[in-house]
């Protein structure tokens, strides 16, 4: 009776066990999601618009405009986002993010400084992800074929990431020729065959950023009116080591490319910071530049130090004025 007994013990121990792990790994964080028509199709369906940028005239994708006038594609985004919900993946609703963008009618998108003018401008993709605060961004291409056999569609699916830019998985593929589907149904039939190598390939991107840091890129340069530069020294030590030592100290596990060093100017790549603050909110790349900003700002340097970013994943600072 005993010995039955530690046995029925010992089960449900492992049972326990058992049900504990598979709780862990159902709770696993995953990456929010944005999904988007690519570039490509907007522009072979005249859905860009022209942005200054610093002087400049630069081309980008007009999201407003596309899902107002294009009766498939809200369709087809849906259906996208429902094929990775179903995978347990976070999803921003795009079309709405865009309808709160554009409520914002006071919202400036240029950083001024306060006494020399200089300017840092945001497109409108940048704007885009500040708000939804996407980690990764999901590009959608597809075309219609027609064969005898009836419609098929064939179609590019992207994944970048949203700090970066980066590409960090891709799919691509043709579905089977259909006369009776619409074309929401005609491309989901098609990815369907592919999603989860894709799925796949976001969560181990998103893995490596849980252990290893997301990845910014970080700027420090000094204003033409400030008497310091970079090569400065403050009791023994020149100010950029002081940076360079700091970011040792605040990124995951010290790691970060100094890919550019001058008196005037030090370009930081790979900077890889932590997912979530202290208070488990996403950090992004300004939020990460305040810390550094602060440091700066106080003893022993007590400098002026004025922050811009572009996007989640790049923060200037700027040293000697706002």
């Amino acid at each position: 009776m005993d010995f039955k007994m530690k046995k029925i013990s010992l089960l449900i121990i492992m049972l326990g066990l058992f049900a504990s792990t598979n709780t862990l790994f159902g709770q696993a964080k995953k990456p929010t999601l944005m999904v988007l028509p690519s570039d490509n199709w907007c522009e072979q369906r005249y859905f860009m618009t022209e942005f200054d940028n610093q002087g400049t005239n630069q081309k980008v994708p007009n999201y407003k405009q596309a899902f107002q006038e294009d009766t498939e594609l809200g369709q087809v985004i849906s259906k996208i986002g429902s094929l990775m919900i179903d995978r347990g993946f976070p999803l921003k609703d795009v079309e709405q993010e865009l309808k709160s963008i554009e409520a914002r009618t006071a919202e400036d998108n240029m950083t001024m400084s306060s006494t020399s003018g200089s300017s840092i401008s945001e497109s409108p993709l940048d704007k885009l992800k500040n708000k939804a605060r996407a980690d990764i961004i999901i590009q959608i291409w597809w075309k219609i074929n027609k064969t005898e056999q009836g419609k098929s569609v064939s179609f590019v699916l992207e994944a970048f990431d949203a700090y970066t830019s980066k590409r960090i998985a891709a799919s691509t593929g043709n579905g089977l020729p259909n006369n009776t589907d619409i074309v929401p149904v005609l491309l989901q039939n098609a990815i369907i065959a592919n999603i989860d190598p894709f799925a796949a390939q976001l969560q181990s991107h998103f893995d490596d950023m849980f252990n290893n840091g997301r990845e910014i890129r970080l700027t420090v340069k000094k204003w033409d009116s400030w008497e310091n530069n970079l090569e400065t020294e403050i009791d023994g030590n020149e100010i950029r080591n002081y940076i360079y030592d700091w970011l040792e100290k605040n990124s995951v596990k010290g790691r970060f490319n100094e890919s550019n060093t001058t008196e005037n100017r030090i370009d930081y790549e790979q900077v890889r910071i932590p997912l979530y603050d202290e208070r488990n909110r996403a950090l992004d790349a300004r939020q990460f530049a305040i810390n550094l900003q602060k440091y700066l700002k106080a003893a022993p340097f007590n400098f002026e130090v004025k922050l811009m970013t572009r996007g989640l994943g790049e923060a200037i600072l700027v040293l000697g004025e706002k």
